[in-house]
Order: structure tokens, then C-alpha cells, then sequence
């Protein structure tokens, strides 16, 4: 740590950089290459960067997390896009718990991996069994992986209330479990349960724990934060007594989030000294969740300086992260760090027009490091430089056109005002824009439309319908023709999704390339009940990506028309482009 005279001469030093250089000095970029902030003091001591290993352990820990299953084709898919990102170690569960488990393992003796290694998951030798005796080990031994990891109890009340053994025999149990497996030739990682825990209440069993691992001679010993709760400053402290008290031990760290620090708690392990970190892709797990192991290899190479897959492959974070949630089918969230949608989004105005001109004021790292991007959000909040760069990221120069930039600001404020939002609407903001510019025209327009649904219930038995089938019906000109067609669906938004595809196919055959990839339905006034506002947000993909449209009215029908409608209309203009 610094001391206070050395941060009176990095402010000194500051000071005179200010001095000499003027203010202008701080409106160099100060990212580098790699999208790092560095900024070097005199007189402030950096740590050695170091190569610190990464441990995922989405397969099991992450497969704990409430609603997420996955297929043994599922996690092969992860096990190879993990290796091809870099990470080092991957955990894929325990080898014979179930035929799925057995099936893994047995499908990576045959899966070459380019980097990664894979670990098998377990538990020390159970209590009065000698270790070449435990079945559990035997099945670790004989599932063929290279890094073998067993869990054992560090906290003295959970070895006498859970194991209901004594404090010798859990020592007994981690020492032989170590050596056993040490001596079939294999790397072991010793899982420290709830060592946190288990130093506050009893330091002096819980440093036994560890040292009986050490001595049976663990590759690691990873330090878990089973509970979740510990704060970094806790960490730190308890980090740093261990690693004095074992100079010579490689350890890790694994934490899980209850207490939303479990990022902060894995980096503040790692300047402890700490050389690996578990986790799991976009931090899935049991309860809250486990360290998102893809935010701390962010923060290392970007914020300490440390190496975990180098700069190159770090631009396939954002990718990754998506690619898992869509295995595990659920979202990233759009605020999540680093691969959010709109971890780089700005909305305000003042941000925006400072971004223009000094990006490093709103964003703490360049989005293409971690292969993500920026946008700007248009709503109420924004200036005439959000929409102005929003539209050139439509493909749109409003400066060029010479229109009237706060005109087309204002419309957007007057309809967001009854109800519109344009923050997830690129598509119904960029036909928005071409009228204002007179350049847009209509691919198609409605002569009438009509929806039936119809559901015939039980006759006699409940007044609850529960098999309703809606019908479509849209009359459409295109050009001088006129098409009628019907379309069916579950609902009526289908139904007419499928209607107008079959109105416009014959001019427009690029619509098949399209479909709808989510709609939502929100009552903008819920006082007013039934009769309320509704807008209707509708993403449509493409085959490019995905977009977004948005449709306002006190009929459902309508504004799910008008969303649909516009979809369409963007989509072919996007493909026209």
C-alpha cells in the first residue's frame, strides 16, 4: 500500500502535469490499445502483472441456478466455445451422478480441446472409509479427466453438525483424499468450503484444513465463499493471513454473489495473491449466483493489468456470454457489465454530446475490447447530438439533409409524451426520421383489417375458454394491386403476422427471411384499467440481427398492427440497403 507521503507526490506530480500542460492534457484519450485505463504515478508501487488461471464452473454450479437445465449436447457446446475463449479449466460436474454426468465425461476421453482442461467434480473420502476404499474417488479416478476437484469442510460446526464426525476425522478425510488422488497422477484442487465462515469462527481449525491439504501435497487449494456474505475488506484480511501462513501454496477463489460482492471479493483475492479464479458465465448459480467469471476477466485485463486470455480473445466476451444464455434460454441482462446491451448505451443529452467529443468521460472502457458497442438511446431526455448520432448509426445524416434537427426533437418528445418509446425501437425511429426527411414511402398500404377469435368452450361445464384459434383477415394494396388474405394463429397478433406475410409475399418474398422474436404488451396507464393506453414492442430478427418497432393505442389490435406493420416496413428497407 502507498504510503501517505507517496500520495502527496502524486499529487504533486499532478498538479504540475496541470500545471505545465494545462487542463487540455486530460482530454488526451487515455485508454490504450487494449482498451485498458492506465494511468502511471511516480512514486506509487503497481504489482507484477501476473497470468491468472480461470476455473468455469457453469456446468455445475451454474446448472444449479433456478430454471436453467441443460442437455449433455449443451454442455458440450459450451465445453467447446469455453476452450476456443481460453479459459483454462472447465468443471463439468460429478462423473457419476447421473447418466447425463457419465455421459460428458465420457464423451470428452474423445473431445480434443485446444486449451482448456476438463475437472471432475467431488468430495473427500467419507468419514471411516479409507480414501482407496470411497467409491466417490473411485469414480473421480476412473472418469478419465485431468484435473480432479473435491470439496471439503473448513468450519468446524459444519464438520460436527453436518458431518456429525469429529475434527480429527475431517482432517483425516482431506489429507488421505489429497494424497490418494495426487498419487493416480492427476492435478487436485482442494474446494475450501465455507472457509470464510469457518476462519471467523475458528481460525486455527480452519488453517488446519489448509494445511492438511498443502502437506498431502493439493496443485490448489481454492478458498470458497460458500455463503456468499463476506464483504472485500474481509477478503483481503483473511486472503492475506492464509497466504502468509503458506508462501509456497498455489491458491484460488471461489465466491458466491448473496451479498452482490462476489466480483469485488474474487479481485480482491487476486491482489492478495491469489492465482485463480472460479466462476461461471454471466455468474449463474445456486440462489443469487456464483462470481461472473467473465466480468473479473474483464476487470483483470482491463483494470489491474493482469493476464487471463489476452486482448485478442477478450473481444469474444460479449459473444460468449450470449451464446451461453441462449443455451441455458435465458437473457443477458441489458445492464450487465461489460456485455449487456446497454452496458455502453447512453440516453441523456449531456452525455451524449460529451461522448462525441471525449468518450472516456461516460465509458470506463472501450466497448470493441470486450466486443461490445455503444448507442445512443433517443427519448425525451436527449439533445439534438444524441439524435444526430443515432441517426448516422441508422445510416442516417440528418447534418448532410440540412432538415431541422430540433423539429424532428420535438415530434419525438410529443410522441413519447402519448405514450411511444424509441429507446428499443430503431426501426420505428428510422422510418420516423425518413419522414421527416421525405424520403419515406410506403411498401404497402391497408385498405381494412379484422381479427376473430374464436373458442367455443365446454358447453354446460365452465364459462373459461381453452382452446381459442384467431382468424385474420387484411385487405393490402401494393402499387395498383390489391391482395386479400387470411391468416391463422394461437393468437390474434399471429394471425395477422401470418395474414399480412401471405398479402405481401408475392411482392416482397424477403419477408420469409423475417420473424417475429418477441412482443410485449404494457398498459401505459393501469388506473384507467381495460380502456388504458397500451403500447406494443415488437422485435423482429432477420438473418442480420434484430430490431425493434413500437406501436401506441387504446386498442391492443391496433398498436400490435402498427408495431407489425412497421417491422416489415424496416426490415425490407433494411434489406433493400
Amino acid at each position: 500500500m502507498p504510503t501517505v507521503r507517496e500520495l502527496l507526490l502524486v499529487g504533486f506530480d499532478l498538479a504540475v502535469l496541470l500545471f505545465r500542460r494545462g487542463v487540455s492534457a486530460l482530454c488526451r484519450p487515455l485508454f490504450d490499445h487494449a482498451g485498458r485505463f492506465p494511468l502511471p504515478m511516480k512514486g506509487v508501487c503497481v504489482k507484477e502483472h501476473r497470468r491468472i488461471l480461470t476455473y468455469d464452473c457453469t456446468l455445475r454450479d451454474g446448472e444449479q441456478c433456478e430454471g436453467i437445465t441443460l442437455s449433455l449436447e449443451d454442455k458440450l457446446r459450451i465445453v467447446r466455445r469455453l476452450d476456443l475463449f481460453g479459459i483454462d479449466y472447465i468443471e463439468g460436474g460429478f462423473p457419476a451422478s447421473n447418466p447425463k454426468d457419465i455421459a460428458f465425461f465420457k464423451a470428452m476421453r474423445e473431445t480434443p480441446l485446444t486449451h482448456a482442461k476438463i475437472a471432475a467434480f467431488g468430495s473427500t473420502c467419507r468419514k471411516g472409509v479409507a480414501a482407496a476404499d470411497d467409491e466417490g474417488l473411485a469414480d473421480l479416478i476412473a472418469c478419465g479427466a485431468p484435473v480432479l476437484t473435491i470439496v471439503g469442510k473448513t468450519w468446524d460446526e459444519q464438520v460436527t453438525r453436518a458431518l456429525q464426525t469429529t475434527l480429527e476425522e475431517n482432517l483425516r478425510m482431506i489429507s488421505d483424499s489429497v494424497a490418494y488422488l495426487k498419487a493416480a497422477g492427476r492435478r487436485v484442487v482442494f474446494d475450501a468450503e465455507h472457509f470464510f465462515d469457518g476462519y471467523k469462527a475458528n481460525a486455527d481449525y480452519a488453517i488446519a484444513c489448509i494445511r492438511a491439504a498443502h502437506e498431502a501435497g493439493a496443485d490448489s487449494i481454492d478458498l470458497c465463499e460458500t455463503n456468499g456474505g463476506a464483504l472485500p475488506f474481509e477478503i483481503e484480511e483473511i486472503v492475506n493471513a492464509v497466504m502468509a501462513a503458506f508462501p509456497d501454496q498455489a491458491f484460488g477463489i471461489h465466491c458466491h454473489n448473496d451479498a452482490g460482492c462476489a466480483v469485488a471479493n474474487s479481485l480482491a483475492a487476486v491482489r492478495c495473491g491469489v492465482t485463480c479464479v472460479q466462476g461461471t458465465v454471466n455468474g449463474i448459480g445456486e440462489r443469487v449466483g456464483n462470481t461472473d467469471l467473465l466480468t473479473v476477466i474483464a476487470d483483470l485485463e482491463l483494470k489491474m493489468g493482469d493476464t487471463c486470455v489476452g486482448a485478442e480473445k477478450l473481444r469474444d466476451l460479449t459473444s460468449l456470454s450470449q451464446y451461453v444464455a441462449e443455451l441455458c434460454n435465458v437473457s443477458v441482462s441489458p445492464h450487465h457489465p461489460y456485455t449487456g446491451s446497454s452496458a455502453f448505451a447512453h440516453k441523456g443529452g449531456l452525455h451524449a454530446s460529451a461522448i462525441a467529443r471525449f468518450p472516456e468521460a461516460y465509458e470506463h472502457a472501450r466497448p470493441e475490447s470486450v466486443g461490445n458497442k455503444a448507442h445512443m438511446l433517443v427519448s425525451e431526455l436527449a439533445g439534438k447530438a444524441s439524435l444526430v448520432q443515432k441517426a448516422a448509426m441508422l445510416g442516417i445524416d440528418l447534418m448532410a439533409e440540412g432538415v431541422n434537427v430540433q423539429a424532428i426533437l420535438d415530434d419525438i418528445k410529443e410522441r413519447e409524451a402519448e405514450g411511444f418509446t424509441y429507446e428499443v425501437a430503431d426501426g420505428s425511429l428510422a422510418l420516423l426520421l425518413r419522414r421527416h426527411l421525405g424520403t419515406y414511402k410506403p411498401a404497402f398500404t391497408l385498405e381494412s383489417l379484422r381479427v376473430i377469435v374464436d373458442d367455443r368452450g365446454s358447453a354446460g361445464v365452465s364459462a373459461r375458454a381453452s382452446e381459442a384459434v384467431s382468424e385474420a383477415t387484411v385487405k393490402i394494396h401494393v402499387g395498383d394491386r390489391r391482395f386479400v388474405a387470411t391468416g391463422e394463429g394461437v393468437g390474434p397478433v399471429g394471425a395477422l403476422d401470418a395474414a399480412l406475410r401471405l398479402a405481401i409475399s408475392e411482392s416482397y418474398p424477403e419477408v420469409s427471411a423475417m420473424e417475429i422474436a418477441d412482443y410485449k404488451v404494457r398498459l401505459l396507464d393501469e388506473s384507467q384499467g381495460a380502456n388504458a393506453i397500451t403500447r406494443v414492442t415488437i422485435t423482429t430478427a432477420d438473418g442480420r440481427g434484430t430490431f425493434g418497432t413500437v406501436g401506441v393505442s387504446e386498442n391492443v389490435i391496433e398498436a400490435s398492427w402498427n408495431a407489425l406493420v412497421e417491422s416489415v416496413e424496416y426490415g425490407l428497407m433494411r434489406m433493400g440497403e
